[in-house]
């Protein structure tokens, strides 16, 4: 979605995830989200691939409201205008083929972590790195990668997997996870990165 030239000065640490301790988070690829989440579905569902004939696990998740109890600031923010359990709009897109051995987990606030199993389900499986996908990227995708370095995971934040409702908040994202968070990658770089993992 984004030229490099506004975050490739930050970009300046390199790594590949270890295909052996990583998981791949889709996070809130759904209906509501359509309209932002069809432009990179060539890139998610490529991701997606690549991380399953790697043998890497994937979590999607779910952002849906079952009550005013769980709206938190969300309410006020977005005026209500909420994804809602049980509409269509809270389901995930069918394109991107979920799996039914791939989990999903739900949540009702920006972070994947927030009042979720995830971080317990990660540490049973033996996870020590995640890489973000989905959208939005500067609300839920950042606010998610933010607490998975907090939290002590490994992070690596897809630039082309990844949307926003503009390319100056997903730039802006970019810049500031590249330069406190996560390390960047993009389908190519996570397709070389798991080739020469598998021909080594």
């Amino acid at each position: 979605m984004a030229s490099s030239s506004s975050y490739e000065k930050y970009d300046i640490r390199k790594r590949n995830p270890n295909p052996k301790s990583c998981v791949l988070l889709v996070i809130d690829m759904q209906n509501y989200f359509s309209t932002i989440a069809k432009p990179i579905l060539p890139s998610i569902t490529t991701t997606i691939d690549l991380c399953r004939r790697a043998s890497i696990p994937i979590i999607f998740t779910r952002h849906c409201h079952k009550s005013p109890a769980d709206y938190g600031m969300l309410g006020e923010w977005w005026n209500n205008d909420l994804v809602f359990d049980g509409t269509p709009e809270a389901e995930l897109m069918p394109e991107l083929r979920r799996l039914p051995s791939e989990e999903v987990v739900e949540k009702n606030t920006y972070s994947a972590f927030r009042a979720t199993d995830l971080e317990d389900r990660l540490k049973e499986i033996g996870v020590e790195e995640v890489i973000v996908t989905g959208v939005m990227t500067n609300l839920c995708c950042e606010t998610t990668a933010r607490e998975a370095f907090v939290r002590g995971f490994r992070v690596f934040f897809s630039t082309d997997a990844t949307a926003t409702s503009s390319l100056e908040l997903h730039e802006a994202t970019l810049m500031n996870i590249a330069y406190g968070f996560a390390y960047l990658v993009d389908c190519k770089k996570l397709k070389n990165a798991l080739s020469s993992v598998a021909n080594s």
